[in-house]
């Protein structure tokens, strides 16, 4: 099937981390000077679910839990968003879930990621090939799915089962180097991923790390539109997003909030985006709407307790002026 009727089926195999955020409150404060802490279901792959769930699309997510009381709390958030979780598996041993310390505040922001002997590492080509992909419109990762190994062969893998059900790729780029063991790896992996996949989302610096050159990224995102992909989107901040599409390029602004914290934008506009074109919105609109889900989720404390749901986001558009012009 194409992209966009994959996408609009609106069921989604989700494969890539859950984790569990931890963040000081009130917001503002420092971690070291926080007496109060509040957490939330977290992981990039885990957000992404969630948010398709929220907008009341179906997603299942793949992933390796820890055995402990860390994992199962993981386990209890997808279910509290409403993933599916029958081919997340719980692993023992010293296998660890990833934990982010992040604070709700701009100025001297600090992220602390604890990925030391990660669990969702340990996905493995068997844990793959137990699902129906049949069931699925798209298969969405991103690219912290690919730095260590048994995960990486096992996504790879996952691709090619995918591929051979008929369905779309969607990749989204999402570089982290602390996952990785060198950036030439990084490089050469990430750059494989992007040449198979049917769609691409990445901003400019990743763009440019798979490039080998900052400067290089929008070469990078014109030529993998030209090629491979049938979408790419390369996303600049505060300067929005370039769309590449059937062999054309649409340039869109970005919704302007009082940010709380710079973290969960990303994969809240990929939620916005997919679950926009499954309600039938042109390509065009559901990046603009992506754009105004990731504004939402900046603009408030958690990334998955940020998301927003279909009736807030109809509420932040009605009431904001509207996106900038590029």
């Amino acid at each position: 099937m194409t992209l966009l009727d994959g996408i609009r089926r609106n069921r989604f195999l989700v494969i890539g981390r859950a984790g569990m955020d931890i963040y000081p409150h009130p917001p503002g404060t420092k971690t070291e000077e926080a007496t109060e802490f509040r957490s939330g279901l977290g992981g990039s792959a885990a957000n992404t679910a969630a948010g398709i769930c929220r907008f009341g699309g179906q997603a299942d997510l793949v992933t390796s839990v820890s055995d402990d009381s860390i994992g199962r709390y993981c386990l209890n958030g997808l279910d509290q968003y409403g993933v599916g979780r029958a081919y997340v598996k719980s692993v023992g041993g010293e296998y660890r879930n990833s934990l982010a310390i992040y604070e709700t505040r701009i100025e001297d922001h600090q992220t602390v990621i604890y990925r030391n002997g990660a669990a969702d590492f340990q996905m493995t080509k068997d844990d793959v090939e137990r699902i129906d992909y049949s069931a699925y419109g798209a298969l969405i990762t991103a690219g912290t799915v690919f730095a260590a190994e048994p995960s990486r062969s096992a996504a790879f893998h996952a691709f090619d089962l995918a591929r051979a059900a008929g369905l779309p790729i969607i990749f989204d780029v999402d570089y982290r180097p602390y996952s990785w063991p060198s950036a030439e790896i990084a490089a050469d992996v990430l750059s494989h991923a992007g040449a198979v996949s049917d769609m691409i989302v990445g901003n400019d610096e990743e763009f440019g790390f798979m490039a080998g050159d900052i400067d290089k990224g929008l070469t990078k995102a014109r030529e993998l539109a030209g090629s491979s992909a049938s979408v790419v989107i390369y996303k600049m901040g505060e300067k929005g997003a370039i769309t590449f599409a059937d062999g054309k390029e649409q340039q869109t602004g970005i919704y302007k909030v009082d940010a709380l914290k710079p973290t969960g934008a990303g994969d809240s506009f990929m939620a916005g985006l997919l679950s926009s074109i499954a309600a039938g919105h042109d390509l065009t609109a559901a990046v603009l709407r992506g754009s105004a889900c990731a504004a939402i989720v900046v603009g408030k404390p958690g990334c998955a307790p940020a998301l927003p749901d279909n009736a807030e986001l109809t509420a932040f558009l009605a009431s904001h002026p509207g996106p900038t012009h590029v």
